[in-house]
């Protein structure tokens, strides 16, 4: 029974240690004037990016971009300041 509970406690501490090492990103599009946050990038074959904006729900792909890493506030307080 100790045992058992040693190795929940070893996972509950490895799952809040992961949570905390998230990578936040705002993204940029210089063609206009809009603004994504997005917590994952991933590159594409032709160079562009696709994304998940956080804001909008949306997925997004934009073949030339500003990316730019934030805070964890800054992330929140963007995505969260939207949403109602």
């Amino acid at each position: 029974m100790r045992k058992i509970q040693l190795n929940l406690g070893m996972v509950f501490v490895l799952a809040a240690l992961l949570a905390g090492c998230a990578t936040y990103y705002r993204v940029n599009d210089p063609a206009g004037t809009k603004e994504y946050y997005t917590t994952d990038i991933k590159e594409t074959k032709t160079g562009s990016i696709s994304f998940k904006d956080e804001k909008s729900g949306s997925e997004v792909r934009l073949q030339s971009s500003e990316v730019k890493k934030i805070s964890a506030d800054e992330f929140e307080a963007a995505v969260k300041g939207e949403k109602k």
